[in-house]
């Protein structure tokens, strides 16, 4: 896919699982940040180049470095942020929500790519599971005896002769 997008489909709004990895940033956080969604509904805004370098210094004093790039991380490379990111209109915001550039058709098209990736990745994931075939019931000797003679009988005959 070489081709960017050319209609927006206007502002991507979070789900009840954007804000959970929304709310664990700012767990870990000195205070909450204005740019992360509040509630299912608000707008995913794509970071401003060097955020972290706002975002950082923020860090509670007894939480680790780690935890906070990997719960950003976790928010930054969902799906609906790389399709928030992706749009014609897309604009990187700073710490507080404003927005400050838009995205460069580089950055758009990288997350053009990716969101197609994940979305292509969910549906394999949720296609539907064939369901195993019931168990074949259990049949006495006999029953299988009668079973194979009743279904001979019912077919024309396989001999040459016959």
């Amino acid at each position: 896919m070489k081709k960017l997008w050319t209609a927006s489909r206007g502002p991507i709004a979070a789900n009840e699982t954007d804000v959970r990895k929304a709310e664990a940033i700012n767990a870990l956080l000195v205070r909450p940040i204005a740019i992360l969604p509040a509630k299912p509904g608000d707008p995913i805004r794509p970071f401003a180049l060097g955020l972290w370098n706002e975002i950082r210094p923020l860090l509670k004093p007894d939480m680790g470095v780690t935890a906070l790039r990997r719960a950003t991380a976790a928010f930054i490379h969902s799906k609906r942020y790389f399709l928030a990111s992706a749009q014609p209109d897309s604009m990187r915001h700073d710490i507080d929500g404003h927005p400050v550039e838009p995205l460069s058709a580089e950055d758009r098209l990288a997350a053009q790519e990716r969101f197609m990736s994940l979305k292509q990745r969910v549906g394999d994931e949720e296609k539907p599971v064939a369901e195993p075939a019931p168990p074949a019931p259990v049949l006495s000797k006999t029953e299988q005896i009668r079973a194979a003679l009743l279904g001979r009988a019912s077919r024309p005959s396989q001999h040459p002769l016959g």
